[in-house]
């Protein structure tokens, strides 16, 4: 593309590119990734980092990104609910043309993406980076996941709380991400670590595994909020939502993926996927929260505000404002819960006295 020099030529060629484009529309979700490869097949992904990643919104720079790759011969199919591109040193170079008109503002929200194409125009003019290493992602619906480039892209959006927890699209998740060795927060191929076992040994090279999953930690992808303390980085998956004043102790603690807080929660046990706490609630020393995979019938569980489930409870019902489970107490849809006759005549809200019948 050709130097843009003021705001109409840009909003102009933006007009050009959503009209000119067969089948465009403005994507769901986009960003700029930096793909770890296989170290036997180099050519499968293996994690995506996003320094920023877009989701409704900046569809200006979108349309950009679409017509920098067209000039490299890369025609995005509309169709498709994903695409994902290899990007070059020319695809930066036009994108940069076109933000020109932009290049002299204070960075705001609204051009991190110059930010970003900026970068890593000036990384890869300094270092050489091979073609292929940094791409671009595009969600145009939200359907069942098919790469790990998209997946990364709505855990990042999850975990950044660009969206709500469940109010997206998983599915496939598990089947798209690879299972690897994670070492010093990059992914090292199974495969490769039992090729070469022997040499990386006799060389004293074999990796310090730091553990074993599909999924990367939340603190190797994700900044959290001043205000929010995570005291060991294993008990926090990436795709959790932490809201701000978010305490995770060590211990018996644990954050699943699309699940979390919404407030400031103290946790000292386990939030299972799809679970969701509320502010100003207590999750007790080693209490559960069972996720729709462990018992809750595939009813997502939502923990109100100040709630406090005691230690070593669990947890398998929604639960309202101010409600308390006992320190050992386990609660599941199938669980009968009495009142005494005599409390029964007594209005005194919350403070009803209950039995629990296993």
């Amino acid at each position: 593309m050709e130097i843009i020099q003021t705001e109409d030529a840009f909003k102009a060629l933006i007009d050009d590119i959503k009209t000119n484009t067969k089948d465009y529309r403005d994507p769901l979700a986009f960003g700029i990734a930096r793909v770890d490869f296989g170290q036997l097949n180099v050519e499968k992904s293996l994690q995506a980092t996003y320094p920023l990643i877009n989701w409704d919104e900046n569809f200006g720079s979108a349309a950009l990104f679409v017509r920098a790759l067209e000039e490299q011969g890369i025609n995005v199919d509309f169709t498709q609910s994903e695409v994902v591109c290899n990007i070059n040193i020319a695809f930066l170079k036009s994108c940069l043309n076109s933000f020109t008109p932009y290049s002299d503002e204070a960075y705001g929200d609204a051009h991190k993406n110059i930010q970003v194409v900026s970068a890593l125009y000036a990384q890869m003019i300094s270092t050489g980076s091979i073609e292929g290493e940094f791409k671009v992602t595009f969600i145009f619906d939200d359907a069942p996941l098919q790469s790990v480039e998209a997946t990364y892209l709505k855990l990042y959006a999850i975990s950044q709380a660009k969206v709500p927890l469940r109010d997206i699209n998983l599915n496939g998740a598990f089947g798209a991400l690879p299972n690897v060795a994670w070492s010093a927060g990059q992914p090292i191929e199974l495969e490769y670590l039992r090729e070469y076992e022997i040499e990386l040994k006799l060389a004293n090279e074999y990796p310090h595994i730091d553990f074993v999953d599909k999924f990367p930690r939340f603190l190797q992808h994700i900044i959290p909020q001043d205000n929010t303390r995570i005291l060991d980085t294993s008990k926090v998956r990436f795709g959790a939502q932490l809201a701000g004043g978010t305490t995770v102790m060590p211990g018996a603690s644990y954050i699943n993926f699309n699940a979390g807080t919404t407030g400031p929660v103290m946790v000292e046990g386990r939030i299972s996927s799809s679970a969701i706490v509320g502010a100003g609630s207590d999750v007790g020393g080693g209490a559960s929260i069972l996720g729709v995979l462990s018992g809750t019938d595939g009813n997502p569980i939502s923990i109100g505000k100040n709630t406090l489930l005691g230690a070593n409870s669990t947890c398998g019902i929604p639960l309202g404002d101010g409600c308390i489970i006992d320190a050992g107490l386990a609660i599941l849809e199938g669980t009968k819960v009495g009142i005494y006759p005599e409390e029964l005549k007594k209005d005194n809200g919350y403070k009803h006295k209950c039995k629990y019948v296993r």
